[in-house]
């Protein structure tokens, strides 16, 4: 029996090119022949190899996401709330001016504009900024029953802060802002947190 033939690709590598087409140009402003392009193989082999198109931005948002949230949960162990939001924007910043990268996050831009028919993926990656809402959220609630925070801040109004800021750095990096600059945002964001219980 005839054996297949090989594959002439690396899967992992693959996807990695499939990650910064779908970052430039979101889930649907991509098509299949975008894909095939980038990876440099025809369509039946990226069907045979990842699925449809659904299938491998699925594919793409699981490796996309790996490093994010083990870097997200190192910087949110923190016991100092002020302290873990400023590594986990630091890191945001960091990911989002990549210079061998698409500018600003896959999570953030890649379904903002979304068709109908696509609703599903802009509420996959909606409920991947509503996980990070709700771990910051947790962060703020462990601060303050630690007392690190005075007893009346809302964890969820602080969450929510620190998230938005998070997103909005995003969108300044797709839009060209520097690292320097995006930093010093950073360093503003977090001057506006409660720092201690008293």
């Amino acid at each position: 029996m005839p054996r297949g033939r090989p594959r002439e690709f690396d899967a992992d590598q693959a996807l990695d090119r499939a990650t910064d087409v779908f970052w430039r140009q979101g889930y649907d402003g991509t098509s299949i022949t975008d894909l095939t392009a980038s990876i440099g193989i025809n369509a039946p082999s990226l069907y045979a190899a990842f699925g449809n198109k659904r299938q491998i931005f699925d594919r793409v948002m699981d490796r996309y996401m790996q490093t994010r949230l083990v870097r997200r949960a190192q910087a949110l162990s923190l016991d100092d709330p002020v302290e873990a939001s400023r590594k986990y924007l630091q890191g945001v910043v960091l990911d989002a001016t990549m210079p061998d990268h698409p500018k600003g996050c896959l999570m953030v831009g890649g379904a903002l504009v979304c068709s109908d028919a696509n609703r599903d993926v802009a509420d996959q990656l909606a409920g991947l900024r509503k996980d990070v809402r709700k771990d910051l959220q947790r962060l703020f609630a462990r601060a303050i029953k630690a007392g690190r925070l005075p007893a009346n801040a809302d964890p969820a109004s602080l969450g929510a802060y620190v998230a938005a800021v998070a997103q909005g750095i995003s969108v300044d990096a797709s839009d060209g802002a520097s690292r320097q600059s995006l930093m010093k945002i950073v360093e503003v964001a977090l001057s506006a947190l409660p720092t201690s219980a008293t």
